[in-house]
Parts: C-alpha cells; structure tokens; sequence
C-alpha cells in the first residue's frame, strides 16, 4: 500500500508565503517523477510544477518565479515553495508521484495525495 501524505496548506494574505509537503510511503521500489497539481472551484485540475529524480524541473507560466519546487530523494519526499501568493492562487493542491512497485519494476503508476487546501485572501 502506498500513500501521499500532504501537509503544510492554510490561508494567507495576498503576497505572503506557504511551503507545502508531500511524503510518498509504503511498499516503494522508486519514485520518479513527482509534481503538485491544483484544482480551483469550477476549473479543471491543473499541473502547477513537477519534478524529476534528477533534479529538473518545469512550472506553469502562471508561478513561475514565485513558486519554487525541491525534492529529498532518501525522503521519498517533495516540497512546494509559494511566495508572493495570489487570491488567484486559491485551489486544493494535490500531490503527484509516479512509483516503481517493488512487485512490478518494469513499470510505474501514478498516485495522488489528499489534497490540500490553499486560501489566499486579497
């Protein structure tokens, strides 16, 4: 069994910060690729920033120089740095990871996390 566990949302002020955390746990050969999606009310889920195993990385346009993603490979763990926060901002973000089963090495599957929720007030 393997779970996303997100941490770290919250409401803040229009140009404050947040960090969210998102550590993948349970029967897990590898995780590759990680990432942090959003989902606003009315609107589709949408890639905010993901994250390979090596290191690179890709935003949307819409965060890009305000939001920072890191990963720490022996934590199975990534992080999501948003400064200058927007109203705009406001959604549930939800974790991504795509894990290597101990079980079946020549694949990988996508999980999600929970979701958490992200309120920016102007």
């Amino acid at each position: 069994q393997v779970q996303l566990v997100e941490s770290g949302g919250g409401l803040v002020q229009a140009g404050g910060s947040l960090r969210l955390s998102c550590a993948a746990s349970g029967s897990i050969f590898s995780v590759n690729a990680m990432g942090w999606y959003r989902q606003a009310p009315g609107k589709q889920r949408e890639l905010v920033a993901r994250i390979t195993t090596g290191g690179s990385s890709n935003y949307a346009d819409s965060v890009k120089g305000r939001f920072t993603i890191s990963r720490d490979n022996a934590k199975n763990t990534v992080y999501l740095q948003m400064n200058s926060l927007k109203p705009d901002d406001t959604a549930v973000y939800y974790c991504n990871a795509r894990i290597v089963l101990p079980t079946k090495t020549d694949s990988q599957y996508n999980y999600w996390g929970q979701g958490t929720q992200v309120t920016v007030s102007s």
